[in-house]
């Protein structure tokens, strides 16, 4: 991304504090409806898993109830790699660079994480090993698991035009979408879906993003047709072009379907 020199106000050392004092009162607010809003996001009600939902791991079969690896709280990230794809989504590799750091402190409290995609394993994991990534990846290929917490979609869905993600009926041009999902396994072993979110509501896993949002030029996307346009598998960016993601063998054309809108 080419450099561009940005036109501020220069003021005085006593000018540019009064001006920081008075947004840091809003960044306060802000952290405070946060905080109330995660307090809501937890007092949702829950619904009980029915199904028994397997996924194929390195140790073989696993349900969604071993998942949990002995913890009580899970979260599963919707990873978007189709069967018939060559590798992974770009825009959820961006965010999968974050979970590695992140293991030891979630187990810590109480929780465990795992990535899912529609590919067969022996795919994800050949992905994974190019990516360098530790974390978790199982594979539910053969299940109802992506249909059913709404991140992938039929062919007939998509002929409709219209498919349902994010709580809504959108358009939507790829089989698979980004997502996450959170579940809470009780004494008994009865596991309860808590919380679901797609789309921008995935921003807050990206660090990148909030670091970029700290610096003067932000994230730097308005001129671009869609969001995460420039982002890339991290060991392409030496390439010096954009690289389309594969479904199946054909380049997705136009808006990324694997990234979120602008809107959410």
């Amino acid at each position: 991304m080419k450099n561009r020199s940005l036109e501020h106000k220069i003021v005085s050392p006593e000018e540019w504090t009064a001006a920081r004092k008075e947004l840091l009162g809003k960044e306060k607010e802000f952290t405070r409806l946060r905080d109330r809003l995660s307090a809501e996001r937890r007092a949702l009600p829950w619904e009980r898993v029915e199904k028994n939902y397997v996924f194929e791991g390195t140790r073989g079969k696993e349900t969604l109830a071993g998942l949990f690896g002995g913890k009580s709280q899970l979260i599963v990230y919707h990873f978007m790699f189709g069967p018939g794809w060559d590798e992974g989504c770009k825009s959820c590799s961006f965010v999968a660079d974050h979970f590695d750091g992140m293991a030891a402190h979630l187990n810590a409290r109480d929780v465990s994480m795992a990535v899912v995609s529609r590919a067969p394993l022996e795919k994800l994991l050949a992905f994974k090993k190019r990516m360098g990534w530790r974390f978790k990846w199982v594979s539910s290929y053969g299940s109802d698991f992506n249909f059913d917490y709404h991140v992938s979609f039929t062919e007939d869905e998509l002929k409709k035009g219209k498919v349902y993600y994010n709580f809504e009926m959108r358009e939507f041009t790829s089989e698979e979408a980004p997502g996450l999902s959170v579940f809470y396994k009780n004494g008994n072993g009865d596991v309860f879906h808590t919380y679901s979110s797609y789309t921008r509501g995935l921003d807050i896993l990206i660090g990148t993003y909030n670091y970029l949002d700290l610096v003067p030029k932000g994230r730097d996307e308005d001129s671009m047709s869609y969001t995460m346009e420039w982002v890339r598998h991290h060991d392409r960016y030496d390439e010096g072009q954009f690289v389309d993601l594969k479904v199946g063998s054909a380049a997705v054309k136009g808006p990324n379907p694997a990234t979120r809108s602008k809107e959410g």
